[in-house]
């Protein structure tokens, strides 16, 4: 799913089922580069079962100089998890052992830091707090 929304779009959830919340159980939050990714856990809108979305997040600068944030989201079931995860590991280590067995994959390996930013200048929690306000739509 790829969505785009300006500052001021706000796309509304459906609470027209039982029960349904869109509540977030368990979170992970994934600096890379110049994109933020979201591994969410949610519960079903039963609440007897939970799922996995994957949400990409990327700051987009227009012209004038304002900007949109482009999301692209990952919707992951139960019963792909393992399915998924060996795909996943599969497909890393055939580009690190076979496509590119010379490149330091290393090098991208940091803790990740709150501070951080791809220019290495201090980073405030607003800058969070904006990417997380604009992905509210899912």
């Amino acid at each position: 799913m790829s969505e785009y929304f300006d500052d001021e779009q706000e796309k509304s959830n459906d609470y027209s089922k039982p029960n349904f919340h869109n509540e977030t159980v368990f979170s992970k939050k994934v600096r890379a580069g110049k994109r933020t990714y979201f591994i969410d856990v949610k519960p079903t809108r039963w609440e007897e079962d939970y799922y996995i979305t994957l949400t990409e997040s990327k700051k987009v600068f227009r012209r004038d100089g304002s900007h949109f944030f482009e999301k692209h989201k990952v919707f992951l079931y139960k019963e792909d998890f393992n399915k998924i995860v060996a795909g996943i590991t599969e497909v890393v280590e055939h580009v690190k052992t076979e496509l590119m067995p010379n490149y330091d994959f290393t090098q991208f390996d940091r803790e990740e830091d709150e501070n951080y930013n791809e220019n290495t200048t201090k980073k405030t929690n607003s800058d969070d707090d904006e990417v997380r306000t604009h992905l509210k739509w899912d």
